[in-house]
């Protein structure tokens, strides 16, 4: 599910943990009452948390599947006007990582919003899965923007989380999506998420195999603060699972690709010629690379506070007012 390339303080934490109290007892982590969605955090020994799954269309207005060549792209879209935010999730994860995003964002400003499940991912189903190599996912991600817009010369913000951002770099940096406005990559650096590689065999094998039901991995994605946000865990959490709740993908069979997504991602971030802002979890640091680049003014460095590796899950509300000043302050969008 949560691929923490860049998170080694979190990864240590959970290979900290010995199990899981079941759900029901006392020690039960909950959403504070009069809290908004972002610091809707859970903790111990109040009422018991919902953990019941929420619907994409909660967030989303439609879901589409893309036929492509053999393979099949699950999308998910908002809204009908102004620039698109094509939103591309992390190794593990679905495209409904973004939905409390999304949702925040369409509130602050007038755009449109593309969340596909990448290859290997949620409800997308490809000829081959295991296949996650950065030309591979960079030419599904174009291919996936080309055939969900035709013809249509739409501005788009290109923003990715961790291998998402990844991939989001090396679009931006082929110049293959021609309409690319801007480029936003969330918590992952070249440097940390290169050290962190060779820790993420041990954090996989930590996981559970499988789950006894969607409300035990939910509880499972909470009590390990994998996301810190309750409802942002029960719309993503589902959708990293499958039929008798195993991993929907098995990421260890894809460590042949890992090296590939973060090799010289700085250099290539830094070389992109649209806007850019990296916007990292408290914990994390730039490269050297990077911290050069910043002094010399070539992207805008956001630093959110109390949030672990997924970002857009646990503070959405942040997460898209840093992204609406961005692209306002770029006049690629205005205010609603």
């Amino acid at each position: 599910m949560v691929f923490m390339m860049v998170m080694s303080a979190l990864q240590r934490q959970i290979l900290g943990r010995k199990g899981l109290p079941p759900i029901g007892e006392a020690d039960q982590y909950v959403a504070h009452e009069n809290a908004s969605t972002s610091e809707s955090l859970y903790s111990l020994k109040r009422h018991p948390v919902d953990v019941s799954p929420l619907h994409w269309d909660a967030f989303f207005d439609k879901k589409d599947i893309l036929e492509i060549e053999d393979d099949s792209f699950c999308v998910y879209s908002k809204g009908d006007s102004g620039p698109v935010f094509y939103l591309l999730h992390g190794g593990g994860y679905s495209g409904l990582t973004w939905a409390c995003f999304a949702d925040s964002l369409s509130k602050e400003i007038d755009c449109r919003i593309l969340a596909p499940d990448l290859r290997g991912h949620g409800e997308t189903e490809c000829k081959d899965e295991t296949d996650l190599s950065v030309e591979r996912q960079v030419n599904d991600v174009i291919n996936i923007h080309k055939t969900f817009f035709k013809n249509e010369n739409v501005p788009t913000v290109l923003v990715g989380h961790s291998m998402g951002g990844a991939l989001a770099v090396h679009a931006a940096a082929l110049n293959q999506l021609h309409t690319a406005a801007a480029l936003c990559v969330i918590d992952v650096v070249e440097g940390s998420a290169m050290e962190a590689l060779s820790r993420m065999r041990p954090f996989l094998s930590s996981r559970p195999q499988d789950f006894s039901s969607v409300e035990a991995a939910i509880h499972w994605c909470l009590q390990t603060k994998t996301a810190k946000n309750v409802k942002a865990a029960r719309i993503s959490m589902p959708s990293q699972i499958r039929e008798k709740y195993v991993w929907r993908i098995d990421l260890a069979k894809t460590e042949g690709h890992w090296l590939g997504w973060f090799k010289g991602l700085s250099k290539l971030f830094l070389s992109c010629s649209v806007p850019k802002i990296l916007v990292l979890a408290g914990v994390d640091r730039l490269d050297t690379e990077l911290t050069v680049g910043q002094m010399q003014g070539k992207f805008q460095n956001t630093i959110l506070p109390k949030v672990g590796h997924a970002v857009q899950e646990d503070s959405p509300e942040k997460l898209a007012d840093v992204l609406a000043k961005f692209v306002i302050r770029f006049r690629i969008c205005g205010h609603k």
